[in-house]
């Protein structure tokens, strides 16, 4: 028996007999039914050959061919019943994984497009969302003619991605090269700077690099034609000062942010700032506003505009003044102040620390302007308070008559001299006041009662802020009455010709303004008025004033005063043309860490129609200490100057003065 190829075995046939049937079927076999079948000889079949392939010894089955392996048992090919069995299981567990798999997907989708669907695209859109700060275009500073001192101007900062600059793709220029080296190459000779330069900006992973700020228009107007990607330009107000330093230790100047650091600018900054807006848009990818997507914002609020009561050119004249006495001088330092004495308005602040807003330099706060910051004795300028209040309390007349040696000594023992020695002298009220003498302030003061001594020096303003707008404004230095009795017996003298107290150059000045307007204090102010975003201009209320003296003691004492520059220490303060009144000062003080003379001449002018009170002080002159030496001139050319911008005509009168000596 041979084994056939791919299938059962068979049995090889014998061979045929010849002339007969075959031998398992003879021709008499019955038939079903009955009658036999005559059998049909069949034609006899030619002899084969078959190759029988010998059963492997392994007892492994012989590999079918086209590479199966057969299946015992034979009967036509059929597997066994376990092996069907676990084919369906198999199929049955497959479609199972299927269905779940599928029921999942299906449930996720309903999930994700149906029940949470709004909930999720919304927290796409929250995570597209990008939301800036938009200020508010920063109100103007103007002088009281409405000129310009601080003003925005628009300019635009220029900023990069660097993880999307190198997206750049030259098209049409070979010479330029693509990425980040190409955009550098583009905006290198806009910016005013070598692509290298550019370029060292534009490298690295960082999102957000400025590369150029404060450009004008123009410069944005190219840069943005070039349409670059990851260069963001983003409009911007630069604070500019159109003057320089014209007044900048009253303006003062902002900060990178635009907010106000010094001066004006700083106790101004919530009313000029305004109020912020916020702009909010969906951004793509490369942070670029999708068309079509949401945007929504609030609109920043302008700022008002401030006026101020400066006169440019009475300030640029104060400023040149004082500058060129301290050059003169030698001194440190020194101030001038120019105030309005029927209304209190401040014409001219001016300090020789003045800095340009523009370049403002290291100075990182506090107070500019040492006109209202910094304090001194007002020295002999302070006998004027004690001669009103003799006058004022009816202790004196300008006509009473003193002996008046070059020291004295009080009842309680406390000796004082005159700054240089003579002889006795025979003076009036008004005589002690143009010669200046301490002996002879004494002599009058000492009659006052120390409740009377303090109330005057608090009425004219000493003690206290003069509640300017200017920032860092000192009270200056006076005793409060609760204390005035553990004070020192000397003090209680010395403050009759201004020592123990210490004053604003401001204070001061506003002393001599009190006089001048019939014995009325007017708050000073430095603020005019406001404009509002719509163009509503709302003038600054009148302000506060305060009757120290009676209108009589303040008559008597400017014509006192007037004495001191016809006939006293302050000729050189003496006016073509108009009737001034003054009063020097040499007092020593501590400035800024280290003693020293203060030099002063403090005056009105003109007497007949008082209009501007007047102040210069040099803070330790080296040429001389005396104020009717150094500062008087000073006083004369700005005074001159202030008379001539305001119009005011030169005096109509003579003066009656009082006589000085008997």
């Amino acid at each position: 028996m041979t084994t056939r190829v791919g299938g059962s075995p068979r049995v090889q046939p014998r061979r045929p007999q010849t002339g007969g049937m075959p031998p398992h079927r003879t021709s008499s076999a019955p038939t079903r039914g009955g009658s036999a079948r005559q059998a049909t000889p069949r034609p006899t079949a030619q002899p084969r050959t078959i190759d029988v392939v010998p059963r492997p010894r392994t007892g492994a089955p012989a590999p079918r061919r086209g590479g199966g392996t057969p299946v015992r048992g034979g009967g036509g090919g059929r597997p066994p019943r376990n092996v069907r069995t676990g084919a369906r299981a198999r199929m049955a567990f497959l479609t199972v994984v299927v269905l779940l798999v599928l029921s999942v997907f299906t449930g996720r989708l309903v999930w994700v497009q149906g029940i949470r669907g709004d909930a999720i695209a919304a927290e796409a859109r929250e995570k597209r969302m990008t939301s800036f700060e938009v200020l508010g275009a920063r109100g103007e500073i103007t002088d009281a003619e409405g000129r310009p001192l601080a003003m925005s101007v628009e300019r635009y900062d220029i900023s990069v991605n660097q993880r999307q600059v190198g997206e750049f793709r030259s098209t049409g220029t070979p010479e330029v090269p693509d990425g980040a080296a190409g955009v550098a190459q583009r905006l290198a000779p806009i910016l005013g700077k070598s692509p290298a330069e550019v370029g060292g900006m534009l490298v690295g992973d960082r999102q957000f690099r400025y590369i150029a700020k404060n450009v004008e228009p123009s410069v944005a107007r190219e840069i943005r034609a070039l349409k670059l990607p990851g260069v963001q330009i983003d409009k911007v107000a630069e604070r500019v000062y159109p003057n320089g330093d014209l007044a900048g230790n009253v303006i003062g100047f902002v900060n990178s942010s635009g907010v106000g650091l010094e001066g004006l600018e700083r106790s101004l900054d919530d009313r000029l700032a305004g109020s912020p807006g916020e702009e909010t848009y969906e951004r793509g990818r490369k942070g670029q506003p999708i068309p079509g997507g949401y945007s929504a914002g609030s609109p920043a609020q302008q700022g008002d505009s401030v006026q101020l009561t400066i006169l440019s050119d009475l300030q640029f004249k104060a400023q040149e003044a004082l500058s060129a006495a301290v050059a003169s001088t030698g001194a440190d330092g020194g101030t001038v102040v120019v105030l309005d004495t029927r209304t209190g308005e401040v014409l001219a602040l001016a300090d020789s620390g003045s800095v340009d807003p523009n370049d403002p330099g290291d100075s990182t706060g506090g107070s500019l302007a040492s006109s209202v910051s910094d304090v001194f004795e007002p020295g002999s300028t302070g006998k004027v308070i004690t001669m009103a209040a003799a006058l004022d309390a009816g202790l004196v007349t300008p006509l009473t008559q003193f002996e008046v040696p070059y020291t004295y000594t009080t009842e309680n023992g406390e000796t004082f001299k005159d700054s240089h020695e003579h002889g006795l002298l025979r003076l009036t009220t008004t005589g002690v006041l143009a010669e200046s003498s301490n002996t002879g302030t004494v002599m009058i003061g000492q009659n006052l009662p120390q409740q009377t001594r303090h109330d005057y020096l608090t009425k004219f303003g000493f003690g206290a802020r003069t509640g300017i707008e200017l920032p860092g404004e000192s009270p200056g230095i006076l005793r409060s009455w609760e204390t005035w009795d553990s004070w020192d017996r000397r003090s209680k003298f010395a403050v009759l010709f201004g020592q123990a107290v210490s004053v604003t150059a401001l204070q001061a000045t506003q002393v001599f303004a009190t006089i001048a307007n019939g014995g009325v204090r007017v708050q000073p102010h430095i603020i005019k008025g406001w404009t509002a975003a719509d163009g509503t201009y709302t003038p600054e209320p009148a302000a506060a004033t305060t009757q120290v003296v009676s209108p009589q003691t303040a008559a008597t004492v400017l014509t006192m005063m007037e004495s001191v520059v016809d006939d006293g220490t302050g000729g050189s303060a003496a006016i073509p043309g108009y009737r001034v009144a003054g009063k020097t000062g040499t007092a020593q003080n501590w400035v800024k860490g280290h003693q020293g003379i203060t030099a002063s001449f403090i005056g009105v002018a003109p007497v007949d129609s008082p209009r501007i009170a007047v102040s210069v002080i040099l803070h330790n002159p080296r040429t001389s200490i005396y104020g009717g030496t150094v500062a008087a001139p000073v006083f004369r050319d700005v005074a001159g100057f202030a008379l001539g911008e305001l119009g005011v005509p030169p005096s109509g009168s003579q003066a009656q003065l009082f006589p000085t000596t008997w």
